[in-house]
């Protein structure tokens, strides 16, 4: 038997696509830079029981998988490979259980954020990872452990992980974790298996902690005459226990970019605005409306001392816009001709320096370097424009390669992927590359799961 016929028959001929059945979506994610590939199948499984014998047939075959969710991951990790299988969750979309006493939700790979967000508000809940994109699927998050802008309060998809139902490539099923917020028993595979992008096992299920949902909010906006006055400020508003939600910075030009394309008014003059060369956005929130108005008092006083040009408290509908418009900022960018889109993380402190380096890269190579991101837990997205491809490798490697001089990272929330792949293997510690090795091949022997993604095929 062939493979193809082999894959009907496990999840049945409707849900395996082949040939000119294979739709444009499935051959990329938002990456701008990935090259889009159709794969050679496209199988959508129903059941954990189903991915377990696509992956062993897989293994037989000695045919990569790569494992799709919504497709809006910003690393080509979930691009396929022309010789190989797309596993599609679409089908795998149930949320199972919303446990409001163990304060959980359960759920396949294939529900998205929306689903999710709306099932937790009927039972005053809320699984608070907000990476921005909410038609992304649980999968694709616990793949990537994406963040978003309220990590700075409650942290990222591994902090909200308890537990996991995923398949390794030899077919085998395994359970992590579970319905408890501790453990200390053997190695933590919940966690290897988090953010490691598919290439150690397909994710069928996740155990999710919930969190109390927040009935009040208040965002302030402060615009500041520099980058570096934003970046100084951010470690004094995060000690100084007001506990923002979000804390976002954006610069002048993305501001003017993503307020532009979103017909957005916040209120700033003109006067203010010629000054400004950065913004801080912080938004509270509380039970209590007065508390929440004693929190906005506190903030406005305390970015006044640090700086800001100004302070303002915008309406809920203002608010909203910015948020949903900072959000979207990828997409303006996408729209106004970027080349690439990073994602580096480093520590608050070392932002000052980080954004000298910045400025100091883009006017050394004539690239225009943009950005916003999340300045609470040292998060910055930067797009960069710069059509010359071996110029623009030269300034990402520097901008990493900054990043990690100040004790950071590549990669924050997107992943390494395929495309930022060879500076993560040019920059980072060859000794702890080489045990990730290792760990791939414990899990996949074969090699079949998202060859080419974190290490060459």
């Amino acid at each position: 038997m062939d493979l193809a016929a082999r894959l009907e028959e496990i999840v049945g001929t409707a849900n395996v696509l082949t040939g000119d059945a294979i739709g444009d979506d499935y051959a990329h994610d938002e990456t701008l830079t990935a090259t889009p590939t159709t794969p050679a199948h496209v199988v959508r499984p129903g059941s954990a029981d189903e991915v377990a014998a696509v992956l062993t047939a897989a293994a037989e075959a000695g045919v990569p998988v790569t494992a799709r969710g919504s497709g809006s991951g910003l690393s080509g990790s979930a691009v396929p490979r022309e010789d190989g299988i797309l596993v599609s969750f679409e089908r795998m979309n149930e949320i199972l259980e919303i446990d409001t006493v163990n304060h959980v939700a359960v759920v396949q790979p294939g529900v998205t954020l929306t689903e999710l967000e709306a099932a937790t508000a009927e039972v005053g809940m809320v699984y608070p990872v907000y990476p921005g994109e909410l038609s992304a699927s649980l999968g694709g998050n616990v793949n990537t452990n994406a963040g978003g802008m309220r990590a700075v309060k409650y942290g990222v998809t591994r902090h909200h992980v308890l537990g996991l139902e995923a398949v390794l490539p030899t077919g085998e099923t395994i359970r992590t974790g579970g319905k408890f917020v501790k453990a200390s028993t053997g190695y933590d595979l919940t966690q290897l298996i988090v953010g490691s992008e598919g290439t150690l096992a397909l994710v069928t299920e996740a155990i999710l902690k919930l969190q109390p949902r927040m009935t009040e909010q208040a965002t302030v906006l402060a615009p500041f005459p520099d980058l570096a006055s934003v970046a100084t400020a951010v470690p004094k508003v995060v000690g100084s226990g007001i506990g923002a939600l979000i804390l976002e910075y954006i610069d002048a030009l993305t501001m003017g970019a993503i307020t532009y394309t979103a017909d957005l008014q916040l209120g700033v003059p003109d006067e203010v605005k010629e000054k400004s060369q950065a913004y801080l956005v912080v938004m509270l929130e509380n039970n209590s409306a007065q508390r929440l108005a004693e929190d906005v008092e506190a903030v406005g006083e305390l970015l006044s001392e640090l700086g800001a040009l100004d302070v303002y408290s915008l309406p809920g509908g203002a608010a909203r816009k910015l948020i949903e418009a900072r959000e979207k900022a990828f997409f303006t960018a996408k729209g106004a001709g970027a080349d690439d889109i990073i994602d580096t993380v480093l520590p608050r402190a070392a932002l000052p320096e980080f954004f000298a380096k910045v400025l100091e890269i883009a006017q050394g190579s004539q690239t225009l370097v943009v950005g916003c991101g999340h300045a609470g837990d040292g998060n910055v997205h930067l797009a960069v424009f710069q059509k010359d491809a071996e110029v623009r490798h030269r300034v990402l490697h520097d901008l990493f390669s900054a990043g990690m001089a100040l004790g950071g990272a590549i990669s924050g929330e997107h992943g390494i992927g395929r495309e930022k792949k060879q500076h993560f293997l040019d920059l980072e510690d060859p000794a702890k590359i080489e045990l990730m090795k290792r760990i791939k091949q414990a899990f996949d022997p074969r090699g079949i799961l998202n060859p080419g993604v974190l290490f060459d095929a």
